[in-house]
Parts: structure tokens; C-alpha cells; sequence
């Protein structure tokens, strides 16, 4: 008797989704949240890092990444980079908040990516004026990732976001960088949902996405805002459309 082959994060958010459960990274957004709502956790308390809270919750290091993007975007936490991620103080917690976006609402999910386009296009040019070799590194790092997910019939998700969240932080303009992580939480799940239902039916579009993020690292690295400008918006445009036809299965 062959047994079956197990079962991937991915495969698992699929699962939850067309049982109507809630995803995992809302769980565990939801779950630490309560601690703090509880008093478990108390302004300037230090989350446990991502390596703890993956094993912790027996999640990949993706799945934490969008719970911990969550609770940044409601104002429960703060991160800092190369420190971790912390509880904030109640006055300083962000009264903004995007609604959620369903798989869907292919409305509302097409008026969160016009945003995104318009945002990571910005953030990309500045991102070719401003990058510093250590900037260029993290993002090479990234499309070096993505590579070797694809190479092993994996979508590279976690890559995908470390790419495009190195881009906006070369910006070094921290307004750029939390705007953009609170408008991907409203459309990243609902992306990685409808990727993942699509993966084996357009494995071709992956070698797609991996020459446009080529194009934009290119352009960085070449410090040209023009041209990065030019690749980011062929690549969020294509992507705008790649997501309509996987809604469309």
C-alpha cells in the first residue's frame, strides 16, 4: 500500500478556504492578538522570534509571516528589523484599517491591486535610487530563492513577498514600507489562495513571473528609475491580470 504524498501549507489554506474555516495566519493572528487583549502580552513585550512561533504552531515560516504582517496592519504590533516584532503601546496602535477582501469580491480585490500597482511602482524607483549593496543583496537573495522553488515545482511564495518587501525597504522611507506591508495583507491571502487552486494548470506563468522579477532586479541593480519603473509596471500589471484568469477557475 502506497501512502499519500503529505499534504503542504498551501495545500492545507486550500483546504480551509473551500471548507469556509478560518486560514491559518488569521488564526494565529487572531490567537496572539487575544493574548494581548488579555494582558498575556503587554506593551513592549517582544513576540517570539519566527523561527519560534513556526514551530510553535507547526506552520511555515510564510504562514507566520502573514500573521505577523496582519497584526502590524491592525496596529497590534510594530516590527524592527534585524530586533523582532513588538507589542505596541494602546495610543499608538493605527485606527486604520482595509477591509477584508475575499476571493470573490473580485471588485474590491481589483481596487486593492490598482493601489498595490501604484504603490510598489513608486516604491521600485525609489528603490533603484536609493539602493545600497547590502539592499541589492537581500534582493538578489530573493529572486535567487524564487529560482530554486521553481526549479523544484514549488510556487516560492515566501521568496515572492521577501523579494518585493526588500524593493520597498531599499526605498529607506519607512512610510513606504508599512504602506505597503497594510496594502498587500488586504490581497496576498486571497493571491496565494487562488495560485495554489491554479498551480498545476499554469506552471507556465511561474517562469513568466520569475523573468519580470528579473527585469526589475536588473534595473536596480543598474540604478535606473526609468526602467524600473517601466518592468514594475509590466510586472503588477501582468500579475493583475494572471490573478483574474486563476479567479476564473
Amino acid at each position: 500500500m502506497t501512502s499519500e504524498p503529505m499534504a503542504t501549507v498551501e495545500d492545507k489554506l486550500a483546504v480551509l478556504a473551500q471548507d469556509g474555516a478560518r486560514p491559518l495566519p488569521d488564526e494565529i493572528a487572531a490567537n496572539i492578538n487575544a493574548q494581548v487583549q488579555r494582558g498575556e502580552l503587554q506593551p513592549g513585550d517582544r513576540l517570539p522570534s519566527e523561527r519560534e512561533l513556526c514551530e510553535l504552531h507547526g506552520v511555515s515560516r510564510s504562514v507566520v509571516r502573514e500573521a505577523l504582517s496582519q497584526l502590524k496592519s491592525d496596529g497590534i504590533i510594530e516590527t524592527r528589523r534585524g530586533s523582532g516584532a513588538y507589542v505596541l503601546e494602546r495610543d499608538q496602535r493605527q485606527s486604520f484599517r482595509m477591509q477584508d477582501v475575499a476571493i470573490d469580491e473580485r471588485d474590491s480585490l481589483a481596487l486593492v491591486m490598482e493601489l498595490i500597482v501604484t504603490v510598489e511602482v513608486a516604491a521600485t524607483r525609489l528603490a533603484a535610487m536609493r539602493r545600497t549593496p547590502e539592499d541589492l543583496k537581500l534582493i538578489r537573495r530573493a529572486l535567487i530563492g524564487m529560482e530554486y522553488e521553481i526549479a523544484n515545482d514549488r510556487l516560492g511564495d515566501e521568496q515572492d513577498f521577501a523579494f518585493h518587501q526588500a524593493i520597498v525597504e531599499a526605498t529607506h522611507n519607512p512610510h513606504f514600507v508599512a504602506l505597503s506591508s497594510h496594502l498587500e495583507q488586504g490581497a496576498r491571502r486571497v493571491i496565494r489562495q487562488a495560485r495554489t487552486n491554479t498551480r498545476y494548470q499554469h506552471h507556465e506563468l511561474i517562469e513568466a513571473v520569475q523573468h519580470e522579477h528579473q527585469a526589475i532586479f536588473d534595473a536596480i541593480k543598474q540604478g535606473d528609475p526609468d526602467a524600473a519603473e517601466r518592468a514594475a509596471t509590466m510586472h503588477l500589471e501582468n500579475a493583475a491580470k494572471r490573478l483574474d484568469m486563476y479567479l476564473k477557475h
